[in-house]
């Protein structure tokens, strides 16, 4: 079976989704010939002459690797230009953005078996595949530091002959994977943090990185609801949210640098920093917009852009992990390895689609010309 690895279209999208690393180990899996479009590690720092010394072969276009490969490996899912490409029965493994229907409808038409990365199931067996929770470590640790070069202040306390000065304050909203990172970070650089999550069984893991857990007094019917589905948080209903924004106010007063991570799957981003919020932030102040690709956390965010509202600087870049590109593709690639050896037989080298694993059921996004899921 051949592999292909086309580059990314997407503007702004660095990322791979293979490295000379995982090449290497395909290989030795049994995958026999895997193409690589020529230019395609540029972005993360990877030339062709390195993937070539892998074992890769190396594409002039992308419609030479669409051509020959018989399973495609991709970061972002195919745009418009790229769908032509793609043919009947042809794999694609990627981040195909499964929530927007006629994306999946458009490569179900095509006659592709897709698998939606982002579908991955939240499973201890499924840890080391799971592309979201790598890249969201990345863009946590990214918004931070993004957040303090904004920043026109210091993050740790210094004392000095000339006077002290006072430790950056920041709030991160949200505390996944990319909020338990960006805490981590913000103590790492000095600053003093405060976190806060609907699920109250975080509290532990704010505490725990040395942050203040902002505590929002939860009703019964309420904490069966807070401690979500698959690693996720549910809308809380509008009780909970009158509460939150009461208490997120105050403290978002008092804030430098505030990070929202929120995000509930397949649903706008919920609104968490309001416009009379930002009013009351100090000048200078940051607000970084983890959520801006799904509408954002605040309202006043820009998609890839940083914007100054009411004196407070509102970053929106939406690809955080494509900015620190060698790394996200080193991990997500890693995370296509694990999951392609479920599929790969280890004794003969066959690759077979087991319809009984949950996994690779719960990734499955279309096959023969339908969606997997109506």
């Amino acid at each position: 079976m051949q592999i292909g690895i086309p580059a990314e279209t997407r503007p702004g999208e660095t990322r791979v989704a293979a490295t000379p690393e995982t090449i290497r180990k395909l290989a030795a899996g049994g995958f026999n010939k895997i193409v690589v479009q020529s230019g395609a590690g540029a972005g993360s720092s990877i030339t062709d002459a390195e993937f070539v010394a892998a074992g890769a072969g190396i594409a002039a276009s992308a419609d030479e690797v669409y051509a020959g490969a018989e399973l495609v490996l991709k970061v972002r899912g195919p745009e418009a230009g790229e769908l032509a490409a793609l043919r009947k029965d042809q794999i694609l493994i990627a981040l195909l953005a499964p929530y927007r229907a006629e994306g999946l409808q458009a490569l179900a038409a095509r006659g592709v078996t897709g698998f939606a990365m982002e579908w991955l199931p939240r499973i201890s067996r499924a840890q080391s595949m799971d592309v979201l929770s790598s890249q969201a470590n990345l863009a946590g640790y990214k918004a931070v530091m993004i957040g303090a070069n904004t920043y026109g202040r210091m993050m740790p306390m210094m004392m000095t002959a000339a006077g002290t000065i006072k430790a950056a304050r920041v709030v991160i909203m949200g505390v996944g994977v990319a909020g338990l990172q960006a805490i981590a970070t913000a103590k790492r650089l000095g600053a003093m943090v405060e976190a806060t999550d609907v699920r109250p069984d975080t509290k532990e893991q704010v505490e725990s990185l040395g942050a203040k857990f902002i505590d929002i007094p939860l009703t019964e019917a309420e904490k069966e609801l807070a401690k979500g589905q698959g690693g996720y948080a549910r809308d809380m209903g509008d009780d909970y949210k009158k509460r939150q924004a009461a208490l997120i106010a105050e403290r978002i007063k008092q804030a430098d640098i505030v990070i929202t991570t929120a995000l509930i799957p397949g649903r706008p981003a919920p609104v968490l920093v309001t416009e009379d919020m930002v009013k009351t932030m100090r000048p200078g102040s940051v607000i970084v917009d983890m959520a801006v690709e799904q509408g954002g956390n605040c309202p006043l965010s820009e998609l890839d852009r940083i914007v100054v509202r009411h004196g407070v600087h509102l970053v929106g870049i939406a690809n955080l992990p494509a900015l620190v590109a060698a790394d996200a593709s080193a991990l997500y690639a890693r995370n296509l390895l694990n999951f392609l050896a479920l599929m790969l037989d280890p004794k003969t080298g066959e690759f077979k689609l087991n319809r009984e694993d949950e996994i690779i059921v719960g990734t499955l996004a279309c096959i023969g010309g339908e969606l997997a899921r109506q």
